[in-house]
């Protein structure tokens, strides 16, 4: 109940103009989001390849409402792409096609996703589409197999562990050799589309897990590149320690080689088994959020752990 009441309050717009303008929202923000800047965004990204981890950096924005919005994030984007270049970073970037029209005109979010792909192509980088509410997800992964069919192979998806659809589209992907990173999902979907139990969220989770980790096991599979930029096929993005302990017995049971996947943390949360999964050798790649409109994102992040919540809380009212 307070999950779902969260995510709804994601879309308040009375809400986002208080918590946005206000100080003490604007400074626990800052636990999951890097800041409102480019120059913050790549100041994390730096401090974290200091620390022996890679990045993807995302900038924040969805559901943009003209044209020209979207062309305005697709081009902050890409000054985003060529900035990681020349910082030398190991680092890649996350996109939502939401973010680049894809409700408004499909054939624009296209045309802004081949110009991300064709500035990061040179740079060894792939862009990572992002995956979105369930009503977008038949149409994300069409425009992935068109820019897959075009020649863009610098692209990566995001799979889903509550989808019930999700073990289906997988099994599609795997063949294509697409990276994928798994994770479980944080929007509020109906019961005919997604799990609704925990329990069997995490059971999907781990049987997709496996199916992602046996594929990363062969030898044709992609590697994580030696920029960092290009991840290996499978990314195990999850701050469940159960689930975590199960991939790694998959990675030993199936001997994967450590190069053929990496584990992902989101910003601020977990940093102690981010910690913990860096010094045992494993590649971990943070997923650093940054942008003026952290608002929805920040809020689905409450939505997801208590500890999250409760964090939020303890600084409101102090």
């Amino acid at each position: 109940m307070l999950r779902a009441l969260l995510i709804a309050l994601s879309r308040s717009r009375v809400l986002q103009t208080w918590l946005t303008r206000s100080r003490v929202g604007r400074r626990v923000s800052r636990r999951f989001v890097a800041g409102e800047t480019l120059e913050e965004g790549l100041a994390v990204a730096q401090k974290l390849q200091e620390a022996g981890q890679m990045s993807t950096l995302a900038h924040l924005g969805e559901w943009v409402h003209t044209e020209a919005q979207a062309r305005a994030a697709a081009e902050a984007i890409r000054e985003l792409i060529q900035a990681i270049g020349e910082a030398g970073l190991r680092a890649n970037v996350s996109v939502k096609l939401s973010h680049l029209g894809i409700h408004l005109n499909p054939n624009l979010a296209r045309e802004l996703l081949v110009m991300l792909l064709e500035t990061a192509r040179p740079l060894g980088m792939m862009v990572r589409i992002d995956m979105e509410e369930s009503t977008l997800v038949e149409e994300t992964l069409a425009i992935r197999k068109e820019m897959w069919e075009a020649g863009y192979r610098n692209v990566g998806v995001v799979i889903q562990s509550y989808l019930r659809r999700s073990e289906g589209d997988l099994r599609r992907l795997l063949p294509e050799r697409v990276p994928v990173r798994l994770v479980k999902g944080a929007y509020k979907e109906p019961p005919e589309v997604a799990f609704p139990k925990k329990r069997d969220v995490d059971a999907n989770y781990d049987r997709l897990a496996r199916m992602l980790l046996e594929a990363a096991a062969l030898d044709e599979a992609p590697r994580l590149s030696e920029n960092g930029r290009f991840p290996p096929l499978a990314a195990i993005a999850t701050h469940d320690p159960e689930r975590i302990r199960y991939a790694l017995d998959c990675i030993r049971r199936q001997e994967v080689p450590r190069e053929a996947v990496e584990f992902q943390f989101l910003y601020g949360i977990r940093r102690d088994l981010q910690a913990h999964l860096t010094q045992e050798g494993y590649p971990v790649r943070i997923y650093v959020p940054f942008g003026q409109e952290w608002y929805p994102y920040f809020m689905r992040r409450l939505a997801e752990r208590p500890a999250n919540l409760l964090f939020f809380l303890r600084h409101l009212f102090r």
